[in-house]
Order: C-alpha cells, then sequence, then structure tokens
C-alpha cells in the first residue's frame, strides 16, 4: 500500500462522512414538516415511541442526531422521560437504512439492469439532478432535494474510494493479523466502540467496515463483535449533549447508554458462547457489504426485542442512577440542542408562543375583572403574568433570531416571522393589562365611582374586546383563518364603541353628572381597550399573511364586499345597539 494510496483513503473518508453530514441534515430540513408530525403522534405507548424513532431516524440517516433531538426535547419538557425510551429504542433500528443503502454497491451482474441497481453506476445521474436542482432552482425545497441528491453522491464517491484505497490491504500480512486480532470478541467490541465515538456516527462506521470488506480480511466473526462496539460508541454523541441539561434529559441519555451496553453485552456473551461451544462455520467466512448490513439489523432488532418489555425497568435504573434533587428543577424553555434542527426547534418555540399568548390574554380577563371589582391579590398575579411575558418575550425573541440564521425552508422561514410579530402583540397585550389595573388601582385609591352608564358602558366594550381576544387567540392556536378573519370588523366597532362612550362621557360631564377627575380614568380605559384590540387585529394579520394572504389587501377588498360587510353588522347589532 503507497502513500497515494493512503492519500485516496483519507479523502474518501472525508467525502464519505462530508456527504452523509450534507444528505442528512438536508433530508432533516426538507422533512421538517414530516417530523413535527411524526413527532406528535408521540404516546405513552412505548411501540408507538418506538415507530416514532425508527421512522424519524430512517428519515435523517442518523440515530446520533435523533438521540439528541430526544434529549432536546426532554430537556425542554417536550417529550416525558418514559415517552422517549421507546423513541430512543426505534433510532436504534431507523439507523440501519444507511449500511442497506450502502450495501446495494456490492452488486454485480452482467445486466444493464442489475449494474444500475449499484450506486455507484446511478450516483453521477442523481449527482447531475441535484447539482441542476440546487444551482437553478429557486425554491428552498427543491434545493434541498438538491442538496440531497448530492450528499448521497458523494457519500457513494467516497464509499467507492475508500473501497479501492483498502483493496491492496487484502496483501499486507499485518493488516490481515489485526483482524485476526479482533477475532478476539472484547477487542472487537472495544475497536468498534472508539472507533463510532471518534466519528461520532454508528452508520458512518458501518459504512467504514463495508468498505474494508473489500479486502477480504474482515470475517463474519470480526465483524460481528465490532458491530456490537459501534452501538456503544454512537452513545457518546446523546452523552456530550445532555452536559448541562436537566435531571430528565441527562437521565433520556443514560436511557440509551444502558440500552446499548445492557443489549450488546447479553448478545455478545451468547455469541461468545455460541462461537466456543459449537464453532459455525459462517463465522469464518468473509463478510462482505451485504451481510454486514444483515449483521447490523439483526443485532439492532434483537436489543430492541430484548429491551423494549424492559423499558419501565431502563427508566427506574436512570432515576436511581441520577436522583431527584432537593429542589425541583426548572425545564430549560427553548433548547439550544434543537436548532439543529430548525423544525423541532420551530415547533417548541411555537408551543411557547401559545404558553404566552394564553398568559398575555389571561391577564387582560383578570385586569378587566379587577376594574369591575378591585383586588390586590389579582393586581399582584397579573404583574407576574405581564413579568412573565416580558422574559417569553425575550428568550423567544433571542431564539427565533438565532433559527432565522439557519436554513429555514420558506414554510419555515415565514413561520418565524409570524411568530416574531405574534410574540411582540402578545408582550404589548399585556402591558395594557398593567396600565388596567393602574386604572383600577386609581379609582379604589381615591373613590372614584363611574355613573350607571359608564358601568354599562364599560361592560360592553369589555365584552367586545373580550371577544376579539378570543377570536385572535383561537386563530392563533388552531391557526383558524375564518376566526382571523372576523377579528378585523369587530375590531372597527370598538373603535367606534370607544369614540361613543368617550363623547358620551363628555356630555355627561358638561351636565354635571361625572367628574373631570373619573373622566381621565374614563379616557385612560377606553384606550387601552381599544388598543388591546389593535394588537388583537395585528395578530391576526400575521396568521393571514403568512397564509400567502395579503391581510390589509383583504380588508380593503372586503369592506365593500359582502363578507366583510354582513360580519360587521353583526357585530353593530350585537355591540352597538346597546350604545
Amino acid at each position: 500500500m503507497t502513500i497515494f494510496n493512503v492519500l485516496s483513503l483519507i479523502g474518501g473518508i472525508s467525502l464519505f462522512l462530508f456527504g452523509m453530514n450534507i444528505m442528512g441534515s438536508s433530508l432533516e430540513r426538507r422533512a421538517g414538516a414530516g417530523l413535527r408530525g411524526l413527532l406528535g403522534k408521540l404516546t405513552t405507548n412505548r411501540f408507538a415511541g418506538f415507530m416514532t424513532g425508527l421512522g424519524v431516524t430512517a428519515i435523517i440517516q442518523s440515530s446520533a442526531a435523533t438521540t439528541v433531538m430526544v434529549v432536546g426535547f426532554v430537556n425542554s419538557g417536550l417529550m416525558s422521560l418514559h415517552q422517549s425510551i421507546g423513541v430512543i429504542m426505534g433510532a436504534n433500528v431507523g439507523t440501519t437504512v444507511t449500511a442497506w443503502l450502502l450495501s446495494l454497491t456490492g452488486i454485480q451482474g452482467e445486466s444493464i439492469f442489475i449494474q444500475m441497481l449499484n450506486p455507484k453506476n446511478f450516483s453521477a445521474i442523481l449527482a447531475l439532478i441535484g447539482a441542476i436542482l440546487y444551482v437553478f432552482m429557486k425554491n428552498d425545497k427543491r434545493k434541498s432535494e438538491g442538496l440531497i441528491l448530492l450528499g448521497f453522491a458523494t457519500l457513494i464517491f467516497g464509499m467507492n474510494s475508500m473501497t479501492t484505497a483498502v483493496a491492496p490491504l487484502q496483501n499486507e500480512e499485518w493488516f490481515r493479523n489485526l483482524f485476526i486480532m479482533f477475532q478476539n470478541p472484547l477487542l472487537g467490541v472495544l475497536f468498534g466502540a472508539l472507533v463510532t465515538a471518534a466519528i461520532q456516527s454508528s452508520s458512518a462506521s458501518v459504512g467504514m467496515l463495508q468498505a474494508l470488506s473489500a479486502t477480504g480480511a474482515v470475517t463474519v466473526g470480526t465483524a460481528i463483535p465490532i458491530i456490537m462496539g459501534q452501538n456503544i460508541g454512537t452513545c457518546l454523541t446523546a452523552m456530550l449533549s445532555s452536559v448541562g441539561a436537566n435531571k430528565n434529559a441527562r437521565r433520556a441519555s443514560l436511557i440509551h447508554l444502558s440500552f446499548n451496553v445492557i443489549g450488546t453485552t447479553f448478545w455478545l456473551v451468547v455469541f461468545m458462547l455460541i462461537k466456543w461451544i459449537f464453532s459455525p462455520m459462517i463465522l469464518s467466512a468473509g463478510a462482505n457489504q451485504f451481510n454486514i448490513a444483515v449483521i447490523h439489523s439483526l443485532f439492532n432488532i434483537a436489543c430492541t426485542l430484548l429491551m423494549l418489555p424492559l423499558g419501565k425497568l431502563l427508566e427506574k435504573i436512570a432515576i436511581k442512577l441520577i436522583p431527584d434533587a432537593k429542589q425541583e428543577e426548572k425545564n430549560a424553555l427553548l433548547d439550544e440542542r434543537l436548532l439543529k434542527t430548525p423544525a423541532l426547534a420551530l415547533s417548541a418555540s411555537r408551543k411557547l408562543a401559545v404558553e404566552m399568548a394564553t398568559v398575555s390574554v389571561n391577564s387582560i380577563y383578570k385586569a378587566l375583572d379587577v376594574v369591575k371589582e378591585y383586588s390586590a391579590e389579582k393586581c399582584k398575579e397579573i404583574r407576574e403574568d405581564e413579568d412573565k411575558t416580558d422574559y417569553y418575550e425575550d428568550i423567544l425573541g433571542t431564539y427565533l433570531l438565532k433559527l432565522s440564521a439557519t436554513q429555514l425552508s420558506d414554510a419555515d422561514s415565514k413561520e418565524a416571522a409570524k411568530l416574531l410579530n405574534i410574540i411582540g402583540d402578545c408582550e404589548r397585550i399585556a402591558d395594557h393589562s398593567i396600565n388596567l389595573i393602574e386604572s383600577a388601582e386609581e379609582l379604589h385609591e381615591k373613590g372614584i365611582v363611574f355613573s350607571d352608564v359608564a358601568t354599562l358602558d364599560f361592560e360592553n366594550i369589555s365584552k367586545a374586546v373580550t371577544e376579539t381576544l378570543e377570536l385572535s387567540l383561537k386563530a392563533f392556536i388552531e391557526n383558524d383563518l375564518q376566526s382571523a378573519f372576523n377579528v378585523d370588523p369587530l375590531e372597527e366597532v370598538v373603535d367606534i364603541l370607544k369614540e361613543n362612550y368617550r363623547k358620551g362621557h363628555i356630555e355627561r360631564m358638561q351636565q354635571g353628572k361625572c367628574t373631570v377627575e373619573a373622566g381621565f380614568v374614563w379616557s385612560d380605559l377606553l384606550t387601552n381597550l381599544e388598543r388591546i384590540s389593535d394588537h388583537c387585529s395585528n395578530i391576526a394579520g400575521a396568521i393571514l399573511d403568512n397564509e400567502n394572504m395579503n391581510y390589509h389587501q383583504y380588508v380593503k377588498d372586503e369592506e365593500s364586499g359582502e363578507e366583510f360587510k354582513a360580519k360587521f353588522e353583526l357585530y353593530c347589532d350585537k355591540y352597538l345597539a346597546k350604545v
């Protein structure tokens, strides 16, 4: 083996790892909505979790990436520790897909059809298609698809380079002796674990083993323990990702390690007993790309069959080794790990944004109650809610800006922009709850009492504003476009109510029925209520704009149309009839 073979091997490994990384990250980005759908189906049922883990890993071609996602989800409170167990087990089976793809490079035959099944023969066509999609297409989805094809072609080219580079090793005695040494199963497991830990990908290390099998020095008996060790080595990525996370996230990474260590130990003992007692001839047979893929799949399936019924035991072991702290830990609201998978980071952001919106809206409900019937305790709760929304806006805004700097699809980019707009309006809504209780405190401290007419007016406009809040919140949480459409005609009614009630109060003051002092508080209350409905209109607009509808153009068109008129008249009958 010459220096040029070594350089070719280094280049092949580099291209192989680069292609795998590009293909995996592009698959994650392209399958963003699909990943959210799969993870949304999680239940406490271990089998459902298993299928989810299998599906996600088969899509993104990396069990390490799936496990890191799981650690991030558990750390953020999006997934319970119990749910994570099935997903982790499924990820171990899903990762075997890569080995099967690579095994196709060993296909041989005279038929053109058979030859075209070999990836090294059709990868050039995929590379061409991928280059065209990536360079000439403007659509982000097409570009991602182009990168997937380019990544796969690069991976296959790297695989071929490795196979060609190591071919001369079949004549090297030291290399054959190396694999004779690995006939000791413990050394094989150790070698597989160290190589996989170094490159942090079991799929990549299995691919490298498949390339080495071309030398003829790798037997089935040496391949089995190396593959077992690779399952342990891949745990390093998840263990590193759990550093600094909360206890449940650390427990999830420990379950991943326990699953692989216990499964490997059990089946290694079985393998050694079979080898020493029966010495089957198949263990001395040469391994090739196909039977390495078979061994990889069978081993991971066997580990899952062994450990799936023991999920609760793994959970108990993890809790025992990482006990609860004396004080309850707070979940990280948004986990930085998820930024590596933008679609999932966006799901976490939306979940927190919904929580923020709910807190903001509820703070207004409480504030309206305080204006009607003063309560110092509720005032304290409202101030705490407003502080919480400030905190949410700060961390969500920062996180979404970081997320926007990643490679997002068009749809995800628009969703991130929508969330940024909405959280700003939610924070302003919560600010108005403080303004409302400050007016309530002034009424209480100065003993100001509104007239019966003003009290009824406040009740009426409060109901109208409450309905705009309900519509905008429903529109956001459920992406309900009809609720979003209904906000603007109601907001216009609130504007009319504010103006009418302001004029009515001036008339009462002129008649000596109300005081100037009461008038100032009344004006502040009306202004805040009207601005709350304005922010609701902004939220509805952000939702409609995100659905490729120009909200302001919609309003312009529909104001002279039947739908807008009908809604406006409906709300006029409901609220203005009481003026």
